[in-house]
């Protein structure tokens, strides 16, 4: 009977760990950017983990830009697309800060993606609606307090380095 008491509770145990460890994160990075390599400032999130309630796991990203890169972005609203990154840029780009989310959450980050994914017409604008509005977004369902300085609107990790100070909690340092 030890044996199998003993056994058991080994069981309950790697039960419950398994299920403490489901979770998903959500990681709010910045790229430099530099006009002469083709690649500019941007900002995205991504999402990894396993999800609690199913134990699926979790590993995206996603990031909000003009379809096409032209000046046309200067004079207005241009067509959008969601994009992700390949794991050789993750590499080189800025983590500022990670939260955990609930399973609802997730959903609610997925729903918000989709959203501006297939939002009709022209939907990207340099000023009033780019990667860090997209990622600002996120970072409301997430609970994080968010504001747009005007300043910043082009300046992906400086606005992520303000976002990192208005949330003390994270205990994240701005990225030099």
């Amino acid at each position: 009977m030890g044996r199998f008491l003993a056994m058991l509770l080994a069981l309950v145990a790697l039960a419950c760990s398994a299920g403490a460890a489901a979770e998903v994160r959500m990681s709010f990075h910045s790229f430099n950017g530099s006009v002469l390599f083709g690649r500019y400032p941007h900002a995205f999130i991504v999402l990894e983990g396993t999800l609690e309630e199913t134990g699926a796991p979790v590993q995206e990203n996603y990031g909000f830009t003009a379809k096409t890169i032209s000046t046309r972005i200067l004079s207005g609203p241009v067509e959008h697309a969601i994009m992700t990154e390949e794991e050789k840029y993750l590499r080189k780009t800025n983590r500022h800060f990670t939260v955990t989310l609930t399973d609802a959450q997730y959903w609610r980050v997925r729903a918000e993606v989709a959203k501006w994914r297939d939002a009709p017409g022209k939907y990207y604008d340099l000023d009033r609606r780019n990667c860090i509005h997209f990622v600002g977004a996120m970072a409301r369902i997430a609970g994080l307090k968010v504001e747009y300085p005007k300043d910043m609107l082009r300046r992906p990790k400086k606005w992520l380095n303000h976002v990192t100070r208005l949330n003390p909690q994270l205990g994240a340092r701005p990225i030099d």
